[in-house]
């Protein structure tokens, strides 16, 4: 066996361990944001929904999946959560050296502007598919 084709097996061994790490990493964060997700509707519906950007229909999924479901999903190979801080300003905010409680009320107006955006795209987009 040459030396190059050593390496390349080596090189292709590390990749497969580490993919099989981050598929492990992924269902684990999967799992936690899953459980966590479940636990906030079940105590408060509505903060939930606020924090974790989701509609109604979403929340009582979450509320009314079980463990073994949850679990299931949690081992898929891609992330449930996303990030939220997709743009420039809601990085912004989060880079600015503000007080901790003026940076925090800063984020929920963003993020309640946003939300409130997403629900008026959401309604004009049904109201166009039902005068389609």
């Amino acid at each position: 066996m040459s030396f190059e084709s050593e390496m390349g097996s080596d090189v292709e061994n590390c990749n497969i361990t580490a993919t099989g790490v981050i598929s492990r990493e992924i269902g684990e964060i999967n799992l936690a944001y899953m459980l966590l997700a479940q636990k906030l509707v079940k105590q408060d519906r509505a903060e939930a929904m606020f924090r974790l950007g989701v509609g109604r229909e979403l929340a009582d999924l979450l509320a009314n999946m079980s463990l073994s479901q949850i679990v299931k999903l949690a081992a898929s190979n891609f992330l449930l959560c996303s990030f939220r801080l997709d743009d420039r300003p809601m990085f912004a905010v989060v880079g600015e050296g503000k007080e901790p409680a003026l940076q925090q009320a800063h984020m929920s107006i963003l993020m309640a502007a946003r939300q409130a955006q997403a629900q008026v795209d959401s309604q004009a987009q049904m109201r166009g598919a039902s005068a389609a």
